[in-house]
């Protein structure tokens, strides 16, 4: 087989403008309709480097200012893939490759392995937690709302821009070249089609945060159903899905399959089955805000939920995790002994609550208690566990709470008296009523 002819070639030594040293250029690792990625390095470290296809840079005049100015403010968090340096290549390294002058590229940091695309769970082809999938939609909000907290909107939010870290949801995000001040300039990414909000799709406005927040409700369903929000049974009369019927089908007359008030584009039991199965598993307040979203705030992005507003109900999601005793699975339910198991139909008996000075937790392992459960001015925030619920590895019937902070805890005992929980040690929920710490008294709940 003929080896892949690249704009970079793997084993060059290439050097660019107000760069100190040359990069080494190691192997191609994806590539697309903007350009490839490839593995670098650069002063003894590896790092990744995109560089753009001049065709496609020519389509985009503002591409390279967009680029210098994203450099300039850095990245809005630590789950942005942001760009590092700008490559401009030297004369005599374009010569070389035979690329036009004034080619261009970036430096970001290198995609850990154990992050995977989020396409790859889209397809049921990555094994992870339903706990660890709310986590990662809970900390893709988190990540826009920072960003739009600056003032920019990212413009083409898709499954393929994101990848996450199964064994606990953490995400990055990556093509964060789109990123631009909402409302300024041109640009030529309007989006994703399947994931563009109506009005840019119909071309009625351009990219900014309101599109953005219809396009992450796109993409936060897709995660938690592994499913389309508007292919229902409106899609089955398509005999093709091409511009025109995606433009019917995303613009001119989308209907959420879960709209509260049309029923006319209901998911097909034996088509869409991720989504029959997956809709009923999260909580009503959930569902809500996809209705609202693929609801009025389809013709009108003021009524669109927003980021600030996701990141508190799916933090209390996570507090309504629960496990099914007869089969294990993962259930979001109130804890009040008449859930049932979304998988084998069991009823889950009554479950132990931890009850906080804001709300409460189920005592479930792998549950988690944060400082926004204590102070009503903190924000919804997983970075930092106070404690974390854990099974008795001899006997998972019998639960514990880890201490997850840097100081002392007293815990009040079922029988009189108090003990000491350490930094980094357990104690049983079955002997303790009162737990009091720096942040508030817990108190366990039968």
């Amino acid at each position: 087989m003929a080896p892949i002819e690249t704009m970079l070639r793997p084993g060059a030594t290439i050097s660019c403008h107000k760069l100190s040293e040359p990069l080494e250029v190691i192997r191609l690792l994806g590539r697309g309709g903007q350009g490839e990625v490839y593995e670098v390095a650069f002063a003894g470290e590896r790092l990744a480097a995109k560089w753009y296809h001049p065709r496609f840079a020519a389509r985009d005049p503002e591409l390279l200012e967009r680029l210098r100015d994203s450099i300039r403010a850095t990245a809005p968090g630590p789950a942005f893939l942001w760009p590092m340096t700008l490559l401009q290549l030297a004369a005599a390294s374009a010569a070389e490759l035979g690329l036009p002058g004034g080619s261009f590229g970036y430096l970001m940091a290198l995609r850990p392995t154990e992050y995977v695309g989020a396409i790859e769970h889209e397809a049921a082809r990555l094994t992870i937690s339903l706990r660890d999938v709310v986590r990662a939609c809970f900390f893709l909000v988190e990540a826009f709302d920072r960003l739009h907290s600056r003032g920019l909107c990212y413009k083409d939010i898709s499954t393929g821009n994101l990848f996450l870290r199964p064994r606990d949801g953490r995400i990055l995000i990556c093509d964060n070249d789109n990123v631009a001040v909402t409302g300024a300039g041109r640009g030529a990414a309007l989006g994703t089609p399947g994931f563009m909000a109506p009005e840019v799709l119909l071309g009625q406005a351009r990219p900014s945060s309101g599109s953005d927040l219809f396009s992450l409700a796109v993409l936060l369903f897709r995660l938690l159903t592994r499913s389309d929000p508007f292919k229902g049974r409106l899609e089955l009369g398509i005999r093709c899905l091409d511009l025109p019927a995606q433009r019917q089908l995303y613009g001119v007359d989308p209907v959420f399959v879960f709209d509260a008030r049309d029923d006319r584009n209901r998911p097909d039991p034996e088509v869409h089955r991720a989504a029959c199965l997956t809709w009923p598993i999260y909580p009503p307040e959930l569902q809500r805000h996809f209705q609202q979203t693929f609801g009025p705030g389809l013709r009108d992005p003021s009524h669109r939920v927003l980021t600030g507003q996701w990141c508190e109900t799916l933090a209390a999601v996570l507090d309504q995790r629960l496990l099914c005793p007869h089969c294990g699975q993962e259930v979001f339910g109130s804890g009040d002994g008449s859930d049932r198991c979304w998988a084998c139909g069991g009823v889950i008996g009554a479950v132990p609550r931890l009850a906080l000075p804001r709300g409460g937790v189920l005592a479930q392992p792998g549950n988690e208690l944060h400082p926004h459960h204590f102070d009503a001015l903190a924000l919804e925030n997983l970075d930092a566990p106070v404690a974390r619920v854990e099974a008795h590895p001899g006997d998972p019937r019998i639960l514990g709470l880890l201490n997850c902070g840097e100081r002392t805890w007293s815990a009040d005992l079922a029988g009189g008296g108090s003990v000491t929980v350490e930094p980094g040690r357990r104690c049983s929920l079955a002997r303790v009523v009162r737990i009091h710490t720096h942040h508030g008294v817990i108190r366990a709940l039968g």
